[in-house]
């Protein structure tokens, strides 16, 4: 597991666990700030801020997977590689804080909702809610997540991962009959601004 994931939240009468995983050559210290105010508006959930588990090639921060070299070919496999070791650091803090996954919300910025994305074309289910900010599927979506509802949301200024691949996943989720939202930011670029976080605490209602 990833050892340096910060525990935000824990309350006694714990109902909901809210994951939240960073972008590549970031960390969790980053995304605690978040956390603490998803906890604070959620004070009946366990908030874990989840620190990615290797060095990043770009020299600073962790991910989950090399963006050194990626293209659209070998994308899908460096998240297949990775994937093992993402559901299971699910699995951990579910068993750790006896929440189920249907009660389970996995909150992504960037890699980090490519990663929650893509765990909802696993077999089993693993969330009962994925908000995915800034993210992308690394293929085309090809079973509509069972049990799970994808919120995505998109600056529409994003330079980094272009918001036209939220448009498309959320195309293709309703051609397939699942559950999803998206919501456009106009003027927001690669980050998470107070419109965001705001959807998010929506979300996790």
């Amino acid at each position: 597991m990833p050892e340096d994931s910060i525990l935000i939240a824990r309350p006694e009468a714990s109902t909901q666990l809210v994951l939240l995983f960073h972008g590549v050559g970031s960390s969790a210290r980053d995304l605690a700030p978040v956390g603490r105010a998803l906890a604070q508006a959620q004070p009946q959930a366990t908030v874990v801020s989840v620190e990615a588990p290797h060095p990043s090639e770009l020299g600073r921060g962790k991910e989950w997977f090399s963006v050194v070299g990626v293209t659209e070919e070998n994308r899908p496999q460096r998240i297949a590689q990775a994937m093992p070791l993402y559901l299971e650091t699910i699995s951990h803090w579910q068993d750790k804080s006896g929440i189920e996954p249907q009660n389970t919300v996995l909150v992504g910025f960037s890699q980090g909702s490519i990663m929650s994305l893509e765990s909802t074309q696993s077999a089993n289910s693993v969330a009962g809610k994925v908000i995915a900010i800034a993210g992308r599927f690394a293929q085309s979506v090809w079973v509509a997540p069972t049990g799970v509802k994808v919120h995505l949301i998109h600056g529409e200024q994003d330079g980094v991962v272009a918001p036209q691949w939220s448009i498309q996943a959320h195309q293709q989720i309703k051609t397939l009959g699942g559950d999803v939202t998206l919501d456009l930011l106009p003027g927001l670029g690669h980050g998470v601004d107070e419109r965001a976080f705001q959807l998010a605490v929506r979300y996790l209602s």
